[in-house]
């Protein structure tokens, strides 16, 4: 099994938005927002001088019109007559032709490259899907079992509206995912009926959950909703139709199982109804459990052998003076933990370097060697070089002085910002055997080592292994000293409910370990 100890607390987007960027949209729509009043001003402005132009001319008309001709005898009537066709009604034209929405329209220009597009507003709905499959979240954030969790939730989650809801739905139903749009579009049903005002009608929602709930394979609550949507609009271009293949099914279904009709519930579908599809991911469950803090734990026997010590890296001399706080995290794989290892000053700095080199996250492929995108991994990352800055030469150094391995070898400072939807899902750092190609381009072997840094932490959320120690840090060998790979060593990185993470990472390789941590008598030593 793999193992539980490495079940980060990272935020898990399809849509590709680090916290940063997210930050960054915040301040932008503010100043979307002023612009907009801004706008509404001058349109109020402009609507205000029309309308006193109006009731001007409308008194005017009202004695001109009442006796034209004695109007007319009157020479200086009948002069401002011709001025104000001439001049002032093309004023008042130009008045009108003016766009105040000219400027906002500008502004609106130069945010919308920045804006989040389609293929972002599906990945934030996954990605709360996610949460909710996770944390067993039904879609009232009701959560199950811990109810400091609980606290936070209901704190911190704005309020889904019945248009969010029916949102939600739509994006799973269109990814021909039933499961999570039943739930959702059930929620919307419930907030609707309950007399939230919205654009939304009735009948769409029942239509879309009708049959939701008949891909789940309960046509008997198929039915029953499709009757209701049909009482509402009995001229619906599907719901009739439906109805009756439905119907005819169900009847079939129940002669060749000599069962009796029995009409669906009324009540509200919950959490819990339907059975969640098998996805590619066979430990999905498992994983999950994990992350709620549900997962494998060690007894006092295990933990009695796990101890903390002072690391100077063997008499390191820039460790002498300052060793690092060492403690034994699990004990197969042995992991350790590093307290303090990064600097306040140093994650800050870290975090300025990588920021504007922030890119969608690659993995590579274990065919080609090449790095690309997956959909298992959906984050921004960027790679540091101890040219960048002294801050990373030192963070590199730290490394090499603490676990005795070279890092001339490695791959560059991989620093990570998982934001609305980013995820990492149970996988290997090394490479396995029929992956012969994953690091051939690199010509320095198979990831040896991992030294993973945490650079935040958050607030609620995922099996957060380390709350209390910023800059903690955790290394661990992905390859027995055989070179064998150690299959102990899966891990994922599981969804926050509220925060965001910030991580960097060192991958070691095996180039250059040849007398730092030579081969062992057996392929498991």
């Amino acid at each position: 099994p793999w193992c539980c100890w490495l079940c980060t607390v990272t935020l898990v987007s399809t849509a590709l938005w680090m916290a940063a960027s997210m930050t960054d949209l915040v301040f932008t729509e503010k100043e979307m927002v002023n612009s907009l009043r801004e706008y509404i001003k001058a349109e109020e402005s402009k609507l205000a001088a029309v309308k006193s132009w109006a009731n001007k001319l409308d008194s005017l008309t009202k004695t001109s019109t009442s006796d034209p001709e004695a109007y007319l005898a009157h020479p200086v009537n009948a002069y401002k007559l011709v001025k104000r066709l001439n001049t002032e009604w093309s004023e008042l034209e130009s008045l009108v032709l003016q766009n105040p929405s000219d400027g906002f329209i500008s502004n609106m220009t130069v945010h919308r490259q920045y804006f989040p597009d389609e293929e972002d507003e599906t990945g934030a709905a996954k990605a709360l899907m996610r949460l909710q499959d996770t944390y067993q979240l039904d879609s009232e954030v009701v959560f199950a079992g811990d109810l400091k969790l609980l606290q936070f939730i209901l704190l911190h989650l704005a309020r889904l509206t019945v248009d969010d809801c029916f949102g939600m739905g739509k994006t799973a139903y269109n990814e021909a995912d039933y499961y999570h749009a039943v739930l959702w579009m059930q929620q919307a049903l419930k907030q609707i009926d309950a007399g939230e005002e919205t654009e939304v009608t009735k009948a769409d929602i029942l239509d879309y959950l009708s049959y939701s709930v008949y891909q789940m394979g309960d046509l008997p609550r198929a039915i029953e909703l499709t009757r209701r949507l049909v009482a509402i609009d009995s001229s619906h271009q599907r719901a009739g139709g439906n109805l009756r293949y439905f119907e005819t099914l169900l009847s079939k279904q129940m002669n060749e199982q000599h069962q009796a009709f029995e009409p669906a519930s009324e009540e509200p579908i919950q959490l819990g109804t339907y059975t969640r599809p098998r996805d590619h991911l066979p430990e999905r469950e498992e994983y999950e459990a994990l992350c709620r803090g549900e997962g494998l734990q060690m007894n006092e026997a295990r933990r009695s052998h796990l101890f903390c010590r002072y690391q100077d890296g063997q008499r390191n001399p820039r460790l002498l003076l300052q060793p690092l706080m060492e403690e034994d995290e699990w004990d197969s794989p042995h992991i350790v933990r590093y307290i303090h290892f990064m600097s306040e000053q140093e994650i800050n700095k870290v975090k300025e370097l990588a920021k504007p080199r922030l890119a969608r996250a690659t993995v590579r492929d274990p065919k080609t060697g090449v790095l690309t995108t997956a959909q298992y991994r959906v984050s921004k990352s960027a790679w540091l070089e101890g040219e960048d800055d002294p801050v990373i030469a030192r963070v590199n150094q730290r490394i090499e002085d603490v676990t005795g391995l070279t890092v001339e070898t490695a791959e560059l400072l991989q620093v990570a910002n998982y934001g609305v939807g980013g995820q990492y899902e149970p996988h290997y750092d090394f490479s396995r055997k029929d992956e012969p190609d994953a690091f051939k381009r690199l010509g320095t072997g198979n990831r040896v080592a991992t030294m993973l840094n945490y650079m935040s932490d958050v607030e609620a959320g995922g099996a957060t292994v380390f709350p209390d120690f910023g800059g903690t840090a955790v290394f661990w060998y992905n390859l027995f000293k055989s070179g064998e790979g150690d299959y102990r060593t899966r891990h994922a990185a599981c969804p926050v409910l509220v925060g965001s993470k910030w991580v960097s990472n060192k991958w070691i390789h095996e180039r250059g370990q040849e007398f730092r941590r030579p081969c062992g008598l057996t392929e498991v030593d």
